[in-house]
């Protein structure tokens, strides 16, 4: 029965063509495609154009059937490309976020900044979320591709986000500025080439990526897009779709008795990560993996130092950076914290570590000048992820020269 709905969508979408090219307009046909047809398929569609062609159909230059499939029939080629992917695959939500700023864009359309600055800046605000799409792409499909040999997106598309980010930027930077000529020259472009842009993900990108990619990395993909957002107003579908068998007992008990829209983290999936790299020595952090020596190197590297107290108020660590801002010796590791300040700062120290372990504070902030130069202290109430108290994290920083920084630069400036 659905390959003969198929079918007939595919014959009355020839139809409206043929009757378009006629001259003709065929409003009940049309509007009982738009609502009937929930997808077009890609292959299918090239039939049809074959056929066209081969009757010598002018189709690819009539007005009419431009507008029609503007404004109707890419939303349905659209869905039929969703229908390929599971709810919630990154490659699905790749697709939706696509849909949702062709439909923005086509929206905007309708507003010239020159008379309805107001409304092109709102629809504006949410196109530049595209930014999340491009983050996602960079920081998560990418790397995987790379993990496979393929680099190319690394080395030019990102390029080309970068191009268009700039665009937005100018494009923004009119609208706040209320210069609606400058926005109304600028945005055509601009939206030419975020089309262009998805255009090259949906014909190269992901399809490439769906052959390269194994469902290890979509999972592990979906974790991380998570945490950098999504263009999309409500969070998608959960992915993958979690079955009793590759749970631990104890997450499947947590999951059951949670309500059914709540997020299951990939994470608490059987599967192991494949790394491109040997993790013996290493430790895993939040997120990656580093040699006690490595770690050690960052904190020497630091421009900063850092001191760390822990729940029973003993020094527990500090950095030896190349040039610290306060002497510090081996000997303060495992003393009292109060002990560690000169007489005049003690109550203050006593104050910051008592609010932190009542939770009503979680950061103090202190400026002073020492021998001539402009230095921030801060202090940090460290928290595991249930919000008890697990100490301070001193941090001190010279930032005479920050306070001079003007403007961009963008330009590495090495002589």
């Amino acid at each position: 029965m659905s390959e003969f709905l198929i079918e007939s969508h595919i014959n009355s979408l020839k139809q409206v063509i043929e009757s378009l090219c006629e001259g003709d307009t065929p409003s009940a046909l049309m509007k009982q495609l738009e609502q009937d047809c929930d997808s077009i398929g890609h292959d299918e569609l090239v039939k049809l154009f074959t056929e066209l062609d081969a009757q010598g159909s002018r189709f690819r230059s009539c007005e009419a059937v431009i507008d029609f499939f503007d404004n109707v029939v890419q939303d349905k080629i659209a869905a039929g490309r969703l229908n390929q992917y599971p709810m919630g695959h990154p490659v699905r939500v790749y697709l939706e976020e696509n849909i949702l700023l062709r439909s923005l864009i086509k929206e905007i359309w309708q507003f010239k900044p020159t008379q309805q600055l107001e409304e092109f800046a709102t629809l504006f605000k949410e196109i530049g979320k595209v930014e999340l799409h491009y983050q996602r792409k960079e920081n998560q499909l990418f790397p995987c591709l790379e993990k496979h040999g393929w680099d190319s997106p690394s080395k030019n598309m990102w390029a080309f986000h970068d191009e268009n980010r700039a665009i937005l930027k100018e494009v923004r930077q009119a609208v706040e500025q209320g210069d609606a000529t400058l926005a109304e020259q600028k945005a055509p472009y601009l939206f030419g080439e975020l089309e262009r842009m998805m255009q090259i993900e949906e014909q190269r990108l992901l399809p490439r990526a769906m052959e390269l990619l194994d469902e290890e990395d979509w999972l592990d993909m979906r974790s991380g897009d998570r945490e950098i957002g999504w263009m999309l107003a409500t969070e998608p579908a959960p992915f993958p779709v979690i079955h009793d068998e590759v749970i631990d007992d104890n997450v499947l008990e947590s999951v059951e008795s949670a309500s059914a829209e709540q997020y299951v983290h990939p994470s608490q999936v059987k599967r192991k990560k494949k790394l491109p790299f040997d993790t013996t020595g290493m430790f895993h952090f939040d997120e990656g993996y580093m040699t006690p020596e490595q770690v050690n190197l960052i904190f020497k590297t630091l421009p900063l130092d850092i001191t760390y107290v822990d729940e029973n108020d003993k020094v527990l660590f500090y950095n030896r950076g190349q040039e610290r801002l306060f002497p510090r010796s081996a000997g303060i590791i495992g003393r009292e914290v109060h002990l560690c300040h000169p007489p005049k700062s003690v109550d203050t120290v006593l104050r910051i570590v008592e609010e932190f372990k009542k939770g009503t504070r979680d950061v103090a902030d202190f400026r002073i000048k020492i021998r001539g130069r402009f230095v921030v202290i801060r202090y940090f109430a460290v928290r595991d992820e249930e919000k008890n108290y697990r100490g301070v994290l001193e941090m001190s920083q010279d930032i005479t020269d920050i306070q001079t920084l003007e403007g961009e630069q963008r330009l590495l400036d090495w002589a």
